[in-house]
């Protein structure tokens, strides 16, 4: 993934149409570590919104990855992609 996909996922600058297909590599690329740290917190954001946009593989994903997190760090999670959806 690279950075520039980041950025724009960042600053909502990316098309509807594919918007969800990016979010739901930055969540994949956060959960594994391909190009950046493992960030589970990270990762849930990332899938939680591209699902919210209408992605059932990060809708799945999300599950998945949900039930290796402590509810602190799901919590933390749903709180910034709450924050960021406000704001974009």
């Amino acid at each position: 993934m690279a950075r520039f996909n980041i950025h724009e996922a960042e600053s909502g600058a990316i098309g509807a149409g594919a918007q969800a297909d990016i979010l739901f590599q930055l969540g994949i690329m956060y959960a594994t570590g391909r190009d950046c740290d493992v960030d589970l917190v990270a990762a849930h954001k990332w899938l939680n919104i591209a699902a919210i946009k209408g992605s059932a593989s990060a809708a799945r994903m999300r599950a998945e990855l949900a039930a290796t997190m402590t509810k602190a760090d799901i919590a933390r999670a749903l709180r910034e992609a709450r924050e960021w959806m406000t704001m974009h």
